[in-house]
């Protein structure tokens, strides 16, 4: 029985999206608990800030863009703290849609009043310009033209929910052909398997490009 089983019952749907979760939740055990040497201490907890952003970024687009889970499915989540709801909550506003995490917008945080590097349109940077936020490694989430599609530039940037649908419609096509169909076990991971699923992104093939 997963953790998410334990600890309240969850909603009729959420099946649907554990798989993902659980895989999420594992993942992140085994970064907090592998040896840093090597690394700078801020730079062992960026998967930490990356997975969560991942996680939040999977039950958003699968409610908010792939209407694939319901209202009371999100809502479980959100008390359960699988998405962080304060991320979420800035995702809604202009600008903000790729926002990599609360922490880089708190002008406390960061000399002189202002934001982390990660968050300056790239059309106002110079050329050149090397852009990694020391908190959470994010290479630029502002909104705008010619913007970071995976502002991590690792698995923990891919879309997951953009992955899943889109791996689902292939399944579909593959049975209307009358071929076999992939499952879940034949790809091994819920990260991307080819450069055209680390490619998508909510909303693409109809969908909003993010």
């Amino acid at each position: 029985m997963s953790r998410f089983a334990r600890k309240m019952k969850a909603p009729e749907g959420f099946e649907y999206i554990e798989p993902v979760l659980t895989t999420l939740e594992e993942e992140l055990r085994e970064k907090v608990n592998e040896p840093h040497e090597g690394k700078r201490k801020c730079e062992s907890l960026w998967p930490v800030h990356q997975i969560n952003w991942q996680r939040s970024r999977y039950i958003y687009d699968m409610f908010y863009i792939y209407k694939h889970i319901s209202r009371e499915v999100y809502d479980y989540c959100i008390r359960m703290k699988f998405a962080d709801a304060a991320l979420i909550a800035k995702w809604k506003k202009p600008g903000y849609e790729r926002l990599c995490c609360t922490f880089v917008i708190n002008q406390k945080n960061y000399k002189f009043g202002t934001t982390s590097i990660c968050r300056v349109p790239k059309q106002y940077l110079s050329k050149g310009t090397i852009v990694e936020d020391v908190t959470t490694g994010c290479m630029g989430c502002a909104s705008g033209p010619g913007g970071q599609r995976n502002i991590f530039g690792n698995k923990y940037g891919q879309y997951l929910a953009a992955i899943q649908v889109e791996r689902e419609a292939a399944a579909e096509r593959a049975e209307e052909a009358g071929e076999e169909a992939k499952t879940a076990d034949d790809y091994g991971t819920v990260w991307a398997v080819s450069e055209a699923e680390a490619n998508l992104a909510p909303h693409e093939g109809g969908q909003e490009t993010g």
